[in-house]
């Protein structure tokens, strides 16, 4: 069962990623808007979306099934998908595709699902194993959008888009209806003694791990949505394929780094290493800012390893001091932080490549992650340290 939500989460994502470097391309070519500001506020406008919708499923989780919720929900995504394929009014898109997000956002419900049906032990190397399968969907989602754009029409990626909502209704249905899967109460396995309901989460621990993944996630996907005009500004190369290429180097990397993560079994220590990896992001996106190709190229890769070590770690210390039955709000809540850090990040980039360039978003990236790593240093350092401590004698 947890393969097969795993390749649902696989499918969610690539439907997901499909448009995202070729926004820019898609609201020209199809409305004919070219500001870097409008496109931006789109950005914004989904980020907006998914920050109240994923909280609305998770409450919604705790009296009707994960799954159940996803058959219906992924059925009307894709009939807005559909339905933003015909549309040629610009406002009606912006209508219909931001109620599609609202419905799409409830496949984020598989996230903590998978958590609850395995054990603590499982979770670092699980939690790796979905942080690739959001990276893989990036690339795979990044190639197949740059092939529909280079051969067809942008806007033939809203059906495909259909498609991999309409699959995910029909593995949910699959998975409810089997009876090779025991979907109706999945019941965590607890590997230790001490009574469940004592456990306790540090005083303001998800407000501060909201705080800090906000600012990671502002700095993280503030380069995203001009990633593949900025290659082909710098190389000269027009070719939609090969920018969605580079788009998608970091999820190459997270393979790599997943691969890397499981041959050194380095424990769930979550804590440490977080400050070595932001240095490392920090040097990524100084790279990136250069207009030499093979130095972005180094860039992207360095800073490839470093997002996905990062969110990983993150991600661990999270569901370390959760609790499975708290699983899907706490993981709500600290995504209700982090997609305001993008929707924020959204809003801003297309204000700042309008009056700066394209090149500035990597620097100012750059001081979000050293903001990151000084907050990181002061609020959690010290203290998960001494919280890992309390837990293990526990």
């Amino acid at each position: 069962m947890k393969r097969f939500l795993i390749i649902m989460t696989l499918v969610a994502v690539v439907s997901d990623y499909l448009l995202h470097p070729f926004y820019p391309e898609f609201f020209e070519t199809r409305f004919g808007v070219s500001n870097p500001k409008y496109v931006g506020y789109y950005f914004a406008a989904i980020c907006f979306m998914v920050m109240i919708a994923f909280p609305i499923w998770a409450y919604i989780s705790k009296r009707i099934e994960e799954l159940r919720i996803l058959v219906y929900t992924q059925c009307i995504a894709g009939m807005l998908a559909l339905c933003c394929y015909w549309t040629t009014s610009y406002i009606n898109f912006w209508i219909i595709s931001l109620v599609m997000i609202l419905f799409k956002g409830s496949y984020l419900l598989v996230y903590p699902y998978i958590l609850k049906i395995i054990t603590k032990k499982e979770h670092p190397d699980t939690i790796g194993l979905l942080s690739v399968v959001v990276h893989l969907g990036g690339i795979l989602g990044a190639v197949i959008g740059g092939l529909t754009v280079d051969l067809v029409n942008a806007s033939y990626i809203f059906l495909i888009m259909a498609a991999g909502d309409f699959i995910q209704m029909g593995m949910s249905y699959y998975m409810l209806t089997s009876k090779e899967y025991h979907t109706a109460k999945p019941i965590p396995v607890h590997e230790d003694h001490a009574p469940h309901k004592t456990r306790k989460i540090p005083k303001g621990f998800i407000l501060k791990i909201g705080v800090i993944t906000m600012i990671l996630y502002f700095s993280d996907f503030l380069i995203r949505p001009f990633f593949a005009s900025y290659w082909e500004n710098i190389s000269g190369y027009d070719s939609k394929f090969l920018s969605g290429t580079m788009y998608a180097i970091p999820g190459f990397v997270a393979l790599i780094a997943l691969w890397v993560n499981s041959k050194k079994k380095s424990g769930d220590n979550g804590f440490q290493g977080v400050i070595s990896i932001l240095l490392l992001g920090v040097l990524g996106l100084l790279l990136q800012g250069t207009p030499v190709l093979s130095v972005v190229i180094i860039g992207r890769i360095i800073y490839g390893w470093a997002i996905f070590q990062g969110v990983v770690k993150f991600d661990v210390l999270l569901f370390k001091f959760s609790t499975p039955e708290s699983y899907a709000i706490d993981y709500s809540k600290v995504h209700f932080f982090q997609n305001f850090g993008v929707l924020v990040s959204s809003f801003f980039v297309g204000i700042v490549v309008e009056n700066q360039g394209l090149k500035i978003p990597f620097f100012i990236a750059l001081a979000g992650f050293v903001v990151t790593l000084v907050l990181y240093y002061l609020l959690f350092n010290l203290e998960m340290k001494l919280a890992v401590k309390r837990l293990v004698k526990t």
